[in-house]
């Protein structure tokens, strides 16, 4: 499956905002973003040229995939999942992204970054509702139980999550970050969800 493979401030950059794709490292004046602000190549600094209504609506959706580490089709078939369901479609769509388990995972503060929560969760370190799950794209639902699993609570990356909580888990999470765990007790709506995006834009892209 095709991956990016470069530098990821490189699309912070790209696209004039921390995406918060290093974990810790965003946090810090490391960050590229604070030494260079501008977007990456020869021209970065100086590119002044108009962008295009289209141009808004493609950066807007390279932005949220970047953020949440989709590739397009996986990004198209949330985005139709969305545009089925009642109300507003784009805040439909990012709250399906915040569902996704990796990202669920990012937000109880068990990783710090959600290409390392989607790794982790592939490697077959948590449980949902009591069994073991190792699939990234599912879709968390009120109700639901994730959890560290017993074997991987000893470890210290594990412990490491847990004596830095560098994070706030969202409203509708019920985090146990000491027991390494957490309920789902509402669906995200937009209010919870702190990215600023105009999820608007990509709707108005897929709709032409």
């Amino acid at each position: 499956m095709a991956r990016y493979t470069e530098a990821s401030c490189r699309l912070c950059r790209r696209e004039g905002m921390k995406l918060f794709l290093k974990g810790d490292r965003c946090y810090t004046g490391k960050c590229a973003m604070a030494k260079r602000a501008y977007a990456p190549g020869q021209h970065g600094q100086n590119n002044r040229k108009k962008v295009s209504n289209y141009g808004e609506q493609l950066r807007e959706k390279q932005k949220v995939k970047r953020i949440y580490g989709l590739l397009e089709t996986q990004f198209y078939n949330l985005f139709e999942k969305a545009d089925k369901m009642p109300g507003k479609s784009g805040e439909n769509l990012l709250s399906l992204l915040e569902r996704r388990l990796d990202n669920t995972v990012y937000r109880m503060g068990l990783a710090n970054s959600r290409k390392e929560a989607r790794q982790l969760v592939t490697h077959g370190h948590f449980i949902l509702n009591g069994h073991k799950v190792d699939i990234p794209s599912l879709l968390v639902k009120v109700g639901d139980v994730i959890e560290v699993k017993e074997g991987s609570r000893s470890s210290a990356k594990f412990k490491g999550f847990v004596e830095a909580a560098i994070r706030t888990a969202p409203k509708w999470l019920e985090a146990d970050l000491a027991n390494m765990k957490a309920r789902v007790v509402a669906i995200p709506d937009r209010e919870d969800i702190d990215l600023e995006v105009s999820e608007h834009l990509i709707v108005e892209l897929y709709s032409k």
